[in-house]
């Protein structure tokens, strides 16, 4: 019929790119392919800079490039003829079916997750599992252990000497090796420090290409890691939101009274660097024009157009699972593929999905957990799944309060890192640019450092945006993958050793 049809995957697991230029359409699973096409060029989509210093992403089929947009998840596009016509083919039903019972709920979820495990351990290449101290990932290296012998598993720890109070639980190795010994893995960790940040950031804006959520070279190196031994890898991406393992996002959105106030409580939570009345001190007066008017909001507002389920914790899913979700897929594909290696993300698995959409709200937040292991509040999540692996587990994992894979940047920007930073978006080549305003970015390094606030979240995009511009815009890109790819080689030697015990091997640490 003279047709093209692209389709993307259900959640957003893989990248699906296309641009439209002179009646051509081309598409490529990196932004990298699309600018080799003639009338195809990296320049800056205004528009999405601003949702970018807002949410720290971009929602629905927006990029930082002008002119090259992804297909969403769920969605695919057609060509016929001259037209282009865009369809959604699934979408998250997040909803709350009639209670069967705390049991059914227990059992069943974990029938469908040694499943989903199962399905995903499937290869012709060997297979490894990340293993943090947390459950997701204690979880499918429990049942994937059970189904290969002497499993690889892979643990990035920080180096916490300098790191203030809130962030010395941040390095999780000892978690981890708890974990490997009880399920006899053959177990890989690194350090990861301060200076690591300098090194590695040119090389992952150079794969990630486009900016998404938060913090991710801890991922380059994990992955690295992993990708010396294993080439596939099976990730906890996706327990959390499908499963409500973020009970502080959702509060403050929950106590809402309308769904007015649902999405203005949600859209403050989530403008995470830059919120609307701060918008004309960190743009230049350029910028703002070049908005011409634009709000995030819009692009927000989107996302909840096509109707909501009447639970206002299933919103907030839903939410978290289009937007942050997605973030940190196209994140863990593209830093795992820089070393060859596939991510999978077993908790994602189909039938899983449509099972846990459903689960009775109270089944996922529920306080009785917190009275019963006297701890806060962030474990009143996942509680339907904390209990399905009550007799799986370590206690002390399942008790544990959620810590995602983050190093301790509040302390390396007050610190270590001062110096780096100040030197790349205080420098006149950033400055020049004409985006930010100098004196804003001055006084939010001068309230980090001093302590005084914690913006180690704009710094972070900041840097990132910075070397975007001086990778795509500049073009050094091939000058800084040389470079990269030198100390790459330099500092990645490792000395697997053979274990009998389960227990951990620790390789050299980068710093």
């Amino acid at each position: 019929h003279n047709r093209l049809i692209l389709a993307r995957d259900r959640y957003g697991a893989k990248p699906l790119y296309y641009s439209l230029k002179n009646n051509l359409l081309c598409f490529s699973s990196e932004i990298k392919g699309l600018l080799e096409v003639d009338g195809v060029s990296a320049k800056l989509n205004d528009a999405a800079l601003c949702e970018y210093f807002t949410f720290q992403n971009n929602f629905g089929d927006t990029t930082l490039f002008d002119g090259i947009k992804m297909v969403p998840p769920g969605q695919f596009i057609m060509l016929q003829g001259a037209q282009v016509l865009h369809q959604k083919y699934w979408d998250f039903d997040f909803r709350e079916d009639a209670d069967r019972g705390e049991d059914y709920y227990v059992n069943t979820l974990r029938e469908l997750f040694g499943q989903a495990v199962k399905r995903q351990l499937v290869a012709d290449v060997p297979v490894g599992t990340y293993l943090s101290g947390g459950m997701d990932s204690g979880s499918i290296t429990a049942y994937a252990s059970s189904e290969i012998p002497r499993l690889m598993t892979f643990t990035g720890g920080f180096d916490t000497a300098t790191a203030v109070s809130i962030e010395n639980f941040f390095d999780e190795r000892k978690k981890a090796e708890v974990m490997s010994r009880a399920y006899g893995t053959e177990h890989y960790q690194m350090v990861m420090h301060a200076g690591d940040l300098e090194w590695a950031l040119p090389r992952v804006i150079h794969h990630t290409e486009d900016l998404r959520v938060g913090m991710s070279y801890p991922h380059y190196y994990i992955s690295q890691l992993a990708g010396k031994f294993v080439k596939v890898v099976l990730a906890g991406a996706g327990g959390d939101e499908t499963l409500a393992g973020y009970p502080w996002r959702y509060m403050p959105a929950m106590a809402s009274q309308t769904p007015d106030e649902f999405e203005s409580v949600t859209y403050k939570y989530w403008s995470r660097l830059i919120g609307d009345d701060k918008r004309k001190q960190f743009f230049s007066r350029d910028m703002m024009r070049r908005f011409n008017g634009y709000s995030p909001l819009d692009s927000m507002n989107k996302i909840f157009k096509n109707g909501q389920p009447e639970s206002l914790l299933k919103r907030a899913l839903y939410f978290d699972a289009k937007t942050f979700l997605h973030g940190i897929l196209v994140i863990e594909d593209k830093l795992s593929m820089a070393h060859s290696l596939e991510s999978r993300v077993p908790f994602l698995d189909n039938e899983l999905v449509d099972f846990t959409t459903g689960i009775p709200d109270k089944y996922l937040l529920n306080n009785s957990w917190i009275k019963a292991a006297e701890t806060d509040v962030n474990l009143s999540g996942k509680y339907v799944f904390r209990k399905a692996m009550e007799n799986i587990l370590p206690n002390e994992i399942i008790v544990n309060r959620k810590q995602g894979f983050s190093a301790p940047e509040q302390s390396w920007y007050m610190k270590q890192l001062v110096e780096y930073i100040e030197s790349t978006i205080l420098c006149e080549r950033s400055l020049d640019r004409g985006y930010f305003q100098r004196p804003y970015i001055e006084k939010i390094l001068g309230e980090h450092i001093s302590g005084r606030a914690n913006h180690r979240l704009l710094i972070w995009s900041l840097l990132s945006f910075e070397w975007w511009n001086r990778i795509f815009i500049d073009g050094e890109q091939s000058e800084t993958v040389e470079k990269i790819e030198k100390y790459s080689d330099h500092r990645s030697r490792y000395q697997p050793l053979s274990q009998t015990d389960g227990g951990s091997v620790s390789e050299p640490s980068y710093g």
